[in-house]
This record gives structure tokens, C-alpha cells and sequence, in this order.
């Protein structure tokens, strides 16, 4: 049995998936297997991922398309390794990042939750840090994170490509909402980082591409379901994580006024506490659709540029 499965979900990622399958196949650390989930692409992504070869390599194919939390869900109860590794088609990554998770499954055995932290990558090459809290964290150095949520209402400490979990969690929490085709990360780590805490290595080992096709995470909620966020006994139980979902409502919100979602808009914006989101936060979420379509359009501009503008 292998010690890690590596779980890629693949739809319409053909210009991605070979760098992404490369990049695991040079990690440090051997021991793993690779299961691909195919939901049903139309392009070339399947073609392009069989001329790899390895035989550390399997797919499981969707006869229908299900979506990413689906995808996922269907890679972790195919998994035989007892720790599952997750890897988006478009993602990369650096050689010594499942040796690191090692480490940190070594050194906190007891959690189940490991991730490293990563880097952004922009058209044209261009490498942008994310906007994460951990300026107090020494670099290439271990640590047991037991306030996940209030380190993590801006950007996350890490991203689903950056994260590995024990088979136990979802056991525990559940997995996957297969209903929430937008933000189904979010709920997931509420869910997970209120019953693990995170074992953290402050190495930015994950390459996460902005802008590639098909991305949801750029494109809007047109269409999509998002999740409702509501977590009111959690919320009271922990002030840090009411702050971490306050923010998130803040950004579904926002997304809601652009997708002219009104009743959305309105029960996330009556959920929160404005005391927990800035002065900027409050003010953008007061303006106009117009407005926020102008900002949207210019972060990008700017982004492409290599600036990175954000209201956290």
C-alpha cells in the first residue's frame, strides 16, 4: 500500500495536466500513487494526461460530469494510501513537497490535516506571494496551527493543492458537499479545521495558477451554487472562526451583487458582524454593481501587471 494517494481531478485542463502529473512524478519522496478522476472532459486533457507514462498512474472515469467536490470525493474512496493528497489539474508541485508533508505526519501523528503553504502564478511567468498571516512564522520551519481561522481571514494559509489529510477526517466531518460548485473549499475547511488542528510546514511548495481555463475561481457564480455559510453553533463557540466566516460572507456577497443574486446578497450582508470586516470591506459592499465591476476589471489589469491590489 502506498503511503500517500495523490488525487487530480481533471476536466478541461489539456494545456496543464502534463506539468501538473510531471511535477508529482519528480517528488523526493516515491512512495505514492496517482489517481486521476476523469469527469468527463471534452478536450484533450485525458490524451494528454496518457502520454505520461507511469505505473504509479491510475484513472477513474465519471460517466457523467459531476463537478470538482464530486471529483474529489470520488479520488479519496478510491484512494488505497491512508493519506490523500490533493492536486488540481492546473496546479504544480516543487519536488519536496510530499517529502515536508512526511514531515510533518512524523512529527504530529495525531492530526489529521497537513499542508504547506504556496505561491501564485499570473500569465507570463509572473510569481506573486499570497496575502497569508505568517510574517511571525520562520520560513522552512514546522508548526501545529491551532488557530487556523484567524490566520486565515484574508487568504488561507494554504489551498486544496497544498493540502493533505488523514482518510479519518472525513469519517469524522464528512466530505465533500457535492451540491457546492463554487467555494466548496470553504465549507470544507470549517468543517475540517473545527475538528483537526493543522499541521503546518511554512514552505511555499504549491505553484496555484491564476486565470487557466475553466477556472471557477475567477469567472463568477453565474451558475454555480454556493454554500449558505451557516454555522451558527460553531460561530459561537469560536469568535475567530464567526471573524473567518464573516469574511467569507463578505466575498459570496460581493459576488452576489455582481451575479444580481438579491436575496443571496441580502442574507449574507444581515449575517454579519461588521466589526469584522475593514473599513474598505464595509464600503465596497455598500457601492454599486457598477462600481465593483470597475474594481474587479482593474484588480485584474493590475494583477497582469504584476500588482497585487486587495482590500484585506
Amino acid at each position: 500500500m502506498p503511503f500517500f494517494s495523490v488525487i487530480i481531478p481533471l476536466y478541461n485542463k489539456e494545456n496543464y495536466i502534463q506539468e501538473a502529473l510531471k511535477s508529482v512524478l519528480i517528488q523526493d519522496f516515491q512512495d505514492f500513487e496517482i489517481v486521476i478522476v476523469n469527469d468527463c472532459s471534452t478536450d484533450n486533457s485525458l490524451e494528454k494526461a496518457n502520454e505520461i507514462i507511469s505505473e504509479k498512474i491510475r484513472y477513474v472515469n465519471h460517466e457523467q460530469n459531476k463537478g470538482l467536490s464530486a471529483s474529489r470525493n470520488t479520488g479519496i474512496r478510491n484512494a488505497k494510501a491512508q493519506y490523500v493528497a490533493f492536486l488540481d489539474a492546473d496546479d504544480i508541485w516543487k519536488p519536496q513537497f510530499l517529502q515536508k508533508i512526511k514531515a510533518l505526519i512524523d512529527a504530529f501523528p495525531e492530526e489529521s490535516l497537513f499542508a504547506t503553504t504556496y505561491f501564485e502564478i499570473y500569465p507570463d511567468n509572473l510569481v506573486l506571494p499570497p496575502s497569508v498571516k505568517s510574517d511571525d512564522l520562520k520560513k522552512e520551519e514546522m508548526y501545529l496551527i491551532t488557530d487556523y481561522f484567524a490566520r486565515s481571514n484574508s487568504q488561507p494559509l494554504y489551498i486544496p493543492s497544498s493540502l493533505c489529510a488523514n482518510k479519518n477526517i472525513f469519517e469524522n466531518v464528512g466530505f465533500y458537499d457535492e451540491e457546492i460548485t463554487f467555494s466548496e473549499d470553504v465549507d470544507f475547511n470549517i468543517r475540517a479545521n473545527s475538528y483537526s488542528n493543522l499541521a503546518f510546514y511554512n514552505a511555499s511548495e504549491v505553484g496555484y495558477t491564476i486565470f487557466s481555463e475553466n477556472q471557477i475561481t475567477t469567472s463568477g457564480i453565474k451558475g454555480k451554487k454556493i454554500p449558505d455559510l451557516k454555522y451558527t453553533t460553531l460561530e459561537k463557540e469560536n469568535p475567530a472562526l464567526k471573524k473567518y466566516i464573516d469574511f467569507e460572507r463578505y466575498v459570496l456577497a460581493k459576488q452576489c451583487k455582481l451575479a444580481d443574486r438579491k436575496v443571496e446578497f441580502k442574507s449574507f450582508v444581515n449575517s454579519i458582524d461588521y466589526k469584522n470586516l475593514t473599513f474598505f470591506q464595509r464600503i465596497l459592499l455598500k457601492m454599486p454593481k457598477s462600481i465593483l465591476l470597475m474594481i474587479k476589471k482593474t484588480k485584474i489589469f493590475l494583477l497582469l501587471k504584476g500588482w497585487k491590489i486587495t482590500s484585506y
